[in-house]
């Protein structure tokens, strides 16, 4: 019969979408100021930049990203939900960011800072292009509010992934998204100031492996002008 199926099997072989409750947690930090010019690097198909923005009617969002097929699903998936008029796509990657200095208000970004190829220089061309008061928020996650199950679900999936790539891919896995690799990443990139929340990946026989974790900066006055 149609519509029916088995509860159980359906939560283990899907998982929730996580897009909305990341956006919660990004405005949580950034802040839900109408108006305001938004980038999501590293945006993929623009699922973390859709939510946001249907929480946000009156902000624009930059896409940017390297590949240019994932940035045309992205504005035919905002033309589907009506906010491709607040919407523009741009190729480009994290070290060469192809936007004037101090011209956006808040850059966010979901999952891309692992591939970075130089993720130092990814946060000094952030702070180069935010606007003094601008926020930054870059890391990974699943959301404050993405419900437990699934979030275990999802840690035993990318733990057992991260395994059975070998002891070198597991150690490289937990060492890109420790507290640790955050903060010296930050340092070099010599922002003035900033916060690391988050539990990050611990090593594959943590049980906080891929719950997330996130670098946050604000690009004050004063730090311009020093």
């Amino acid at each position: 019969m149609a519509g029916t199926g088995c509860p159980g099997r359906e939560k283990r072989n899907s998982l929730p979408d996580y897009y909305t409750t990341v956006a919660d947690d990004l405005i949580g930090f950034c802040g839900s100021a109408n108006g305001r010019i938004w980038v999501d690097l590293g945006c993929g198909s623009g699922g973390v930049a859709l939510a946001l923005m249907g929480k946000l009617p009156e902000s624009f969002m930059i896409l940017l990203d390297p590949d240019a097929r994932a940035l045309a699903d992205a504005l035919l998936a905002a033309r589907d939900r009506g906010v491709k008029d607040r919407t523009v796509a741009v190729t480009g990657t994290a070290e060469c960011i192809p936007m004037p200095d101090e011209s956006v208000d808040v850059v966010v970004s979901r999952g891309s800072f692992y591939f970075w190829k130089d993720r130092a220089q990814g946060l000094r061309e952030i702070w180069r292009i935010l606007r003094p008061g601008g926020r930054a928020m870059i890391g990974g996650g699943l959301g404050r509010d993405y419900p437990e199950w699934a979030r275990k679900e999802f840690i035993r999936r990318r733990r057992k992934s991260a395994e059975n790539k070998g002891p070198e891919a597991a150690k490289e896995f937990a060492e890109a998204r420790s507290p640790e690799t955050f903060r010296r990443l930050a340092e070099e990139a010599h922002l003035p100031g900033f916060t690391v929340t988050g539990e990050g990946g611990l090593g594959t026989e943590d049980n906080n492996t891929g719950m997330g974790i996130w670098l946050q900066f604000e690009k004050k006055e004063e730090d311009v002008n020093e």
